[in-house]
């Protein structure tokens, strides 16, 4: 039995997973009125009367203009919404999302900023919509809209970001033909001066189009990023209940960059967030001589898909029951056969990757994560190379809001030095 740093905090039963109001009053509305995770690009104004509705079941109409999508059109009523998986919570998105859209298209000629501001806002709704796992039609087309909508708005940024369909060259049987990136590259970027590269790899809930300030950070230090989905979530080609599908995925990602004359092969560095860290950290083992470093951000390796674990992931931090999600992500029948095998199948320990050499890698994470413990990063200071790290004390899952003022110091030491 391992004993959690997390203590008491570990049978803690936070209460708001199965109550979108508790959910909402205690824990989400305080970082929407901040426009942080999830909220990131979204305003109060937007939300708060969404949640009334899911909540109280206030009448809210929807606008024909808009083509909404909402289960029930027109005039409707839903509260007591409990279930983030359920279609009844996703359509609720939709107006809102959709409006804010359409104002953003009328003013792309005679307000640019305005314009971009409403697309990442409306971006921002579809994102909540299709939260926390895309496992459902109407979900599937919260997120299309998502992306419609962000790319919208990107076009009209002072840096464009574009996305690039590249043949997943090294797919085997049950992996998809193509794999979908986001790239935003600095406006100096040339066969002349190959710029470096943030390969951002993202995680459960949060996908391509949910990155604009970090592109943002990045072409301030004069890096290019390239942003990917992992097996399991979102666009990701790779055969997600394959642990080898991630190795192949970077394979061909790593070898398309090296393609490119305007980046630079040598000063390459993976950033892993949440579940994406997971990948990062494998990437960094398995793809060392590629990469400058890597980042393993609010990772999990090993203890996060044990059994210990998951028997009391569901009530932690977490805004919602992992589980739902956990399944779909893995591709597993069941929980219960989740639980039995997921750690044999996936974990970096169990599985050797750890044992080998890496490139730099630095862990960070908050020392209270009730998602992935702390105790996964700690665990990788017994095995392989050296590792850097640094864990935010009363801080929950990522470390937030700490933790980015420690990566980038890194980010921008690690890609001076590498050649």
């Amino acid at each position: 039995m391992v004993k959690w740093i997390l203590g008491d905090l570990f049978l803690k039963d936070f209460g708001h997973q199965d109550s979108i109001r508790i959910l909402w009053e205690t824990r989400w509305k305080f970082p929407c009125k901040l426009g942080v995770y999830p909220f990131h690009d979204g305003k109060l104004e937007d939300f708060e009367p969404i949640f009334n509705k899911l909540i109280e079941g206030k009448t809210c109409t929807a606008d024909p203009d808009a083509r909404s999508t909402a289960l029930i059109p027109g005039i409707f009523r839903l509260g007591n919404v409990n279930d983030p998986y359920d279609d009844a919570f996703a359509s609720a998105f939709f107006p809102t999302a959709e409006a804010l859209a359409k104002e953003a298209q009328s003013l792309e000629s005679s307000d640019r900023a305005r314009a971009i501001e409403l697309y990442r806002r409306s971006a921002c709704v579809y994102r909540l919509s299709r939260f926390p796992y895309i496992g459902t039609p109407l979900k599937r087309k919260a997120y299309e809209e998502q992306k419609k909508v962000y790319m919208r708005g990107a076009r009209l940024w002072d840096v464009p970001l574009t996305e690039e369909i590249i043949p997943f060259t090294d797919a085997v049987e049950g992996d998809g033909k193509e794999i979908p990136l986001y790239v935003r590259m600095p406006k100096d970027a040339s066969k002349e001066k190959p710029v470096p590269v943030m390969l951002l790899v993202t995680g459960l809930d949060g996908h391509r189009p949910d990155n604009y300030e970090r592109t943002e950070e990045h072409l301030k230090r004069g890096w290019a990023t390239v942003i990917c989905d992992i097996p399991g979530v979102a666009d990701c080609p790779a055969l997600k209940t394959d642990p080898k599908s991630s190795d192949r995925l970077f394979t061909t990602i790593l070898n398309w960059i090296k393609s490119q004359p305007q980046l630079n092969e040598k000063k390459v560095i993976a950033w892993g967030l949440s579940a994406g860290g997971y990948h990062a950290i494998r990437l960094a083992h398995t793809h060392a001589s590629q990469l400058a470093g890597a980042v393993g951000h609010g990772a999990g390796t090993h203890h996060y898909i044990g059994a210990e674990w998951l028997k009391e992931v569901n009530h932690h931090e977490y805004p919602f029951d992992l589980r739902r999600a956990y399944l779909g992500k893995y591709g597993y029948s069941s929980w219960e056969e989740l639980v039995e095998k997921c750690q044999k199948d996936f974990s970096l320990v169990d599985n050797g990757i750890v044992n080998q050499m890496s490139c730099r890698l630095l862990l960070i994470n908050g020392m209270l994560d009730g998602c992935t413990p702390v105790e996964d990063s700690m665990l990788l200071m017994e095995y392989g190379s050296p590792k850097e790290a640094r864990f935010i004390q009363g801080r929950a899952h990522m470390g937030y809001p700490e933790a980015n003022s420690v990566v980038f110091p890194w980010l921008e030491e690690v890609m001076g030095t590498a050649s």
